[in-house]
C-alpha cells in the first residue's frame, strides 16, 4: 500500500485534502529511492553473475582449447563469434527495445501492451532469425568455393542455433527490465556456456573426435536446452506479474523505435567482436586462437561494464518516464564511477596474471601477453563515461548513437584492415584499443551537446541538470 492509499483511508477527508500535495511528493520521493535500489540490487546482481560467468567462460575456454588444440579451438571461435553476433542482431533491436518500453508500462499498469510487447518481440525474434538463417545458408552454399574447407561444416553449423540465440536474448530483455537478473543474465551467462564445456567434455571423454564440429555440435545442445528452460521460467513469471488475458499490439511504434536500437546494439556488437572476425579472414586458426585467448583473457575486465550497463538500462528508462533530468544527469555520472574503477582494479590484476593465465590455453599462446595491455587501454578509455550509449539509448537519442557507432565500426574495420596484413595480432589488437577511444570521445561529445552534461569521470557537478530530450 502506498502512502497516499494510508493517508486516505486513516485522516478526516478535509486534513487529506490539504495534505494531498504533501503526501504525494512522500510517496514519489519513497518511489524514487524504490527505483534507484532496484537499480543498485540489479547492478550488483548483474555484476555478481558476470564475475561467476567470466570465470566460467574463462575457464571453459581454456578447456576447449586444450582438448581440441590451437587450429580446431581457433575454427571453433571463429564460427561461434559469428553465431552469437548474428544470433543477437535477429532481433532488430526488440531485446532492448522491451527495456525502453515495459517500465513505462509498468507504471502505466498497462497489462495488455506488457503481455502484447513481451509475446510479439519473441515471435519476431524467431521468425528474423529463421529468415537469417535460410539466407545464410543459401549464401554458404553459393559461395562455398571462396570459404576454406574446414569452414564449411562448421558454419552450417553454427547457423542452427541463431533462432535460440535470438529467442534468448528477448527473454533476457524481458527479465533485465522486470529486474530478474537470474532469469536473463543467469541464462546467457552461467548456464549456457557451464553446458557447452560439459557437452564437450562428455564426447570427448565418451570417444568423439575432438574438432571444431564436435564442439559445435554441444553448443547446439546447450543453447536449445538452455533458451527453451529460459523460456518457461520467464513466461511463467510474466502471466503471473502481469495477468490479463488481453493483448495490445502496437508493432509499428514499437519497431520505429527498435530499429535504431538494432543499428545501435549491432554497429556495437559487431565492433566488439570484429576484431575476432576481421583476424579470422587474415591468419590462419591458429592465430586466430591466440587472438581469442587474450581478448577473452581481458574480458575478465569487460564483465564490470557490462554488469554496470544491464543495472543501468531500467533505470535510466524509469528517470526518463518520470521526467526527472536532475537525477538522470546524478544516476549517469554515478554509472561512470561504478564503471572506471572496478574496471581499472580488476584490469591490473589481469595484466599481472596475465602469463600464467594464457599458459593455461597450452603452448604457443604466449604472444598474447603484449596484446593484453593493448587491449587494456582501449577498455580504460571506454570506461572514463561509462554506458554512455545506453544513456541516448534510453533518452530518445537512438539515431545518433547509431551514427555514432556506424562511424566507430568503420573506423575499426577500416584500422584492423589497414594494421593486421603488417603488424599481425599487435595491428589488430591497435585497431580496436583506438576504435574504443573514438568511441569514448563521440559519445562524450554527444552527451555533452544532446543532454546537456558532461558525462566523464572527474566531471564537476553542475548547478542544473540539462534536457534529458
Amino acid at each position: 500500500m502506498t502512502v497516499v492509499d494510508t493517508a486516505e483511508k486513516w485522516l478526516p477527508s478535509h486534513i487529506h485534502a490539504r495534505l494531498l500535495p504533501l503526501v504525494d511528493r512522500m510517496d514519489a520521493i519513497l518511489r524514487q529511492r524504490d527505483r534507484h535500489a532496484q537499480a543498485q540490487r540489479m547492478a550488483l546482481s548483474a555484476f555478481a553473475i558476470r564475475v561467476v560467468s567470466a570465470g566460467i567462460a574463462f575457464g571453459s575456454q581454456i578447456v576447449l582449447a586444450r582438448l581440441m588444440g590451437s587450429f580446431e579451438y581457433g575454427i571453433f571461435v571463429f564460427v561461434w563469434a559469428l553465431a552469437v553476433i548474428f544470433g543477437n542482431l535477429s532481433c532488430f533491436g526488440f531485446h532492448t527495445a522491451i527495456i525502453r518500453f515495459l517500465p513505462g508500462y509498468q507504471d502505466e499498469k498497462a497489462n495488455a501492451e506488457i503481455r502484447g510487447l513481451t509475446q510479439t518481440a519473441r515471435r519476431f525474434a524467431v521468425a528474423s532469425a529463421s529468415f537469417v538463417v535460410l539466407v545464410g545458408m543459401i549464401g554458404v552454399q553459393l559461395f562455398g568455393d571462396a570459404i576454406s574447407d574446414y569452414y564449411l561444416v562448421p558454419l552450417y553449423l553454427g547457423m542452427i542455433t541463431l533462432p535460440m540465440i535470438a529467442l534468448g536474448d528477448v527473454l533476457d530483455g524481458t527479465a533485465r527490465a522486470n529486474n530478474w537478473p537470474l532469469f536473463g543474465l543467469g541464462a546467457t551467462f552461467l548456464l549456457r556456456p557451464t553446458l557447452i564445456l560439459v557437452f564437450m567434455v562428455i564426447a570427448a571423454a565418451s570417444g568423439m573426435e575432438r574438432t571444431a564440429e564436435t564442439a559445435l555440435e554441444a553448443a547446439i545442445l546447450a543453447t536449445y536446452l538452455t533458451t527453451i528452460a529460459q523460456y518457461w521460467a520467464v513466461t511463467l513469471r510474466v502471466k503471473r506479474r502481469f495477468a490479463t488475458p488481453l493483448k495490445t499490439i502496437t508493432f509499428r511504434r514499437w519497431f520505429l523505435v527498435a530499429l535504431p536500437i538494432f543499428f545501435i546494439e549491432g554497429f556495437y556488437f559487431l565492433l566488439t567482436n570484429s576484431d575476432v572476425i576481421v583476424v579470422g579472414f587474415f591468419v590462419p586458426p591458429e592465430q586466430v586462437a591466440v587472438y581469442f585467448a587474450s581478448a577473452k583473457t581481458m574480458a575478465l575486465v569487460h564483465f564490470v561494464y557490462f554488469a554496470v550497463r544491464a543495472g543501468a538500462q531500467p533505470r535510466f528508462s524509469q528517470l526518463v518516464t518520470e521526467g526527472d533530468r536532475a537525477s538522470l544527469a546524478d544516476f549517469a555520472r554515478q554509472t561512470i564511477r561504478w564503471t572506471f574503477w572496478p574496471s581499472l582494479f580488476v584490469g591490473s590484476l589481469v595484466l599481472l596474471a596475465g602469463p600464467f593465465l594464457l599458459s593455461l590455453f597450452g603452448p604457443g599462446f604466449a604472444e598474447g601477453e603484449a596484446l593484453m595491455a593493448i587491449l587494456f587501454a582501449g577498455i580504460m578509455a571506454k570506461s572514463l563515461i561509462g554506458p554512455g550509449e545506453v544513456l541516448l539509448t534510453m533518452t530518445g537519442h537512438q539515431t545518433i548513437c547509431a551514427f555514432v557507432y556506424l562511424c566507430v565500426l568503420i573506423t575499426n574495420v577500416a584500422l584492423n584492415i589497414a594494421l593486421i596484413p603488417s603488424f599481425g595480432l599487435f595491428g589488430a589488437a591497435t585497431a580496436t584499443a583506438l576504435s574504443m577511444g573514438l568511441e569514448a570521445i563521440l559519445l562524450f561529445t554527444v552527451v555533452r551537446w544532446r543532454l546537456k552534461f558532461a558525462m566523464v569521470l572527474f566531471a564537476p557537478r553542475p548547478a542544473t541538470a540539462g534536457s534529458s530530450r
